[in-house]
């Protein structure tokens, strides 16, 4: 079964709208990495300014892979050379890592 990777980032309000421009500009930075079966950004509603990236892998050995590669270095070595006032969005980062035991899709 997949693994999933929980990418765990404290934004502050301020700089939500600038965490959620760049992701929607890296767009197919990911998608084509061998081993790699979803993509999510998803947004805090209330109660928390934690937004959660989550991305499931075919294996540990995939997203150890794409974790090590280049394009995960360029994207990230863009938000730290950034101008000032531009540079990381997030305040805080962990990551949460699960094997997928059972999963479900909607009936026909």
């Amino acid at each position: 079964m997949s693994v999933v990777k929980i990418n765990v980032l404290t934004v502050p309000a301020e700089a939500r709208e600038r965490l959620e421009e760049r992701f929607s500009n890296r767009a197919g930075a990911v998608e084509s990495s061998d081993g790699f079966e979803w993509f999510e950004l998803l947004r805090p509603v209330e109660g928390t300014d934690s937004y959660l990236v989550y991305t499931r892998w075919r294996s540990e050995a995939d997203f150890e892979a794409w974790q090590n590669g280049q394009d995960f270095a360029r994207g990230h070595a863009q938000a730290r050379s950034a101008p000032e006032g531009q540079g990381p969005a997030a305040t805080g980062s962990s990551i949460w890592s699960f094997e997928v035991v059972t999963q479900a899709s909607p009936r026909a």
